[in-house]
Formats: structure tokens, sequence, C-alpha cells
């Protein structure tokens, strides 16, 4: 059916003319930019609100503010008792040392499960795909109590640490998938060499899986930025709160909220991941495109 479809279609645009062609092209794209501009209207309408003057806020939904003003930036970076830079320094702390702990770790833990052969391996790759199931609120308690008897609430430790000891499984199989697709000939050569285990990951593994690597510090990145949930629970004063907390304190349900600062500062946070992204998405999609594949 799928053969028999595609030759019409083929058939069909053959016995169109050119101005048809032309015609139908620009409805398609008229109609896929009108889809766009209602998918990004909430996010355009929030750059235009981090400009507008306070009191037109909510009370206007266009997309174009009646008048530009800079000062929600303003109030929205120094309006607050610490620095709104002070959580941007927390944020890309804690967001720098999770991707390089995951990369680093789950990079050698992925490794193990794929390239080498010890007692039980199936049996802890299992237990590490269990561990994807779980949801975060089951070990939330168990690993709040370890944490505050080791004195670790309200620093980055918490947040950092578990990043270093393979913690997260999901970046764990998604490399051990793309090592597998790497040809182990490589590794018997360099054994044959008198390479040891650690020279084949470092020298050779790491190398040739580039766009993994990138993917998960993407991924890592941006969930480690977005995160909400555990600098809420572990950091109680606020020159160590991330971006996220920044934002909330602009909200209080006792009192005046600056909703122009929050805004203003909620666009500002975008700005790290958009270009984080951006520099890196051939990578990413490289990354994606080639896990599980067979070479």
């Amino acid at each position: 059916m799928s053969d028999v479809s595609n030759r019409l279609t083929v058939v069909g645009e053959r016995q169109r003319t050119p101005l048809q062609r032309k015609l139908v092209s620009v409805l398609t794209h008229a109609g896929l930019l009108a889809v766009s501009v209602l998918m990004l209207y909430p996010l355009l309408w929030l750059l235009a609100a981090s400009f507008r003057p306070e009191n037109e806020i909510f009370t206007s939904a266009s997309i174009w503010p009646s008048s530009w003003s800079i000062d929600s930036y303003i109030r929205g970076w120094n309006g607050l008792r610490t620095s709104f830079g002070t959580f941007y320094i927390n944020s890309f702390i804690i967001s720098g040392l999770s991707v390089l702990g995951n990369v680093m770790a789950c990079s050698m833990a992925a490794y193990a499960f794929a390239r080498l052969d010890f007692k039980f391996k199936n049996f802890w790759f299992a237990m590490m795909l269990m561990t994807l199931m779980l949801p975060y609120q089951v070990t939330l308690i168990p690993q709040y109590v370890l944490f505050r008897q080791l004195g670790w609430v309200n620093t980055f430790l918490p947040l950092v640490v578990p990043k270093f000891l393979a913690a997260d499984g999901f970046f764990i199989f998604l490399m051990v998938q793309f090592f597998r697709g790497l040809p182990k000939e490589l590794d018997e050569a360099a054994q044959m060499d008198g390479c040891s285990p650690w020279r084949i990951y470092w020298k050779i593994i790491i190398p040739l899986s580039m766009p993994v690597l990138a993917t998960a510090a993407i991924f890592t990145f941006i969930w480690t930025w977005d995160d909400f949930f555990g600098p809420l629970i572990y950091l109680s004063e606020m020159k160590t709160y991330t971006v996220m907390l920044g934002l909330r304190t602009f909200t209080d349900s006792t009192g005046e909220s600056d909703y122009g600062g929050l805004f203003a500062m909620s666009v500002l946070s975008i700005v790290p991941i958009f270009l984080f992204f951006l520099f890196f998405q051939r990578l990413l999609i490289e990354g994606i495109a080639t896990t599980g594949m067979k070479r």
C-alpha cells in the first residue's frame, strides 16, 4: 500500500503545473509558520512582558509592548537581598560539576558493562536498569536522611556528589548502546599491542564516543539547570540558591510579587540552555541518531 501511495503522489506531482507546485509550497510553508508562531507564542509573550511597564503586564495579550523598558531587568537583577548573579554562579557550578561527573562516571560504568567481562555482569546491568523504574520520590527520604547525617544539607554536595557515582542509569544505558556499536576489533588490536582496559577506554573508546558524550552532557546540563525540587530540598540559605530558586523569590503569597522582575529573569534563565544547545546540537543529533546502530 505504501508503494502504491508513493507512486500516486509522484504522479500527482508530475501532473501539477509549476504555478500549482509553487502555490502548494507557499501554503505549506505558511501553515508551518503559523503553527510555529502558535507554539512559540507563550515564549514570545514572556519576552514581551519582560519589557512592559508593570501595570501593563496582565492587561494585554499582544506580543508587541506599547512601550519598551529595561526597568524589570535592572530591578530583577538587583532587587533581591542577593544579586541574581550569585544565583547564576551557583547554577553554573552545580550544572558544570554535574556534567563532568555524569560524563566521567557514566562512561566508565558503561564501558565496563559493554566491553569488560566480570561475574554477574548481566545481573548488575539488569539491576541498573531497574533503577530507571524507581520514581525519584521513593529514594528522596532515605537520601535526605543520609545527607543530613553527613552534614551536607545546605551545601552543593547532595546535588553534585551522586553524579560522580554513576547514579543516572539512563545515561549508562545510553552509552552502553553506543559502545556496543563500536567494533570490538579495536579492543583486540589494542590488547595485542599491550594496552590495558583503562588505556583502551581512554585512548580508543572516548575519542570515538564524542557524540554520545555530548548528548549526555547536554541533557545533564539542561536537567540540572532546570531542577527545582532538588535545590528546594537541600538549599535553605539565599546565598546558595540556584536560578530556579531565585525565580521563586519574586512571588510572595503574603506580600507583593514582582512579576516584571520574574519575567525578566525568566528570560535570562533560558539563555544559557539555548546557547548550550545551539553550540552542541550537531553532536546531540549525531549521538541520538547513531546510538544503538550497528557499524
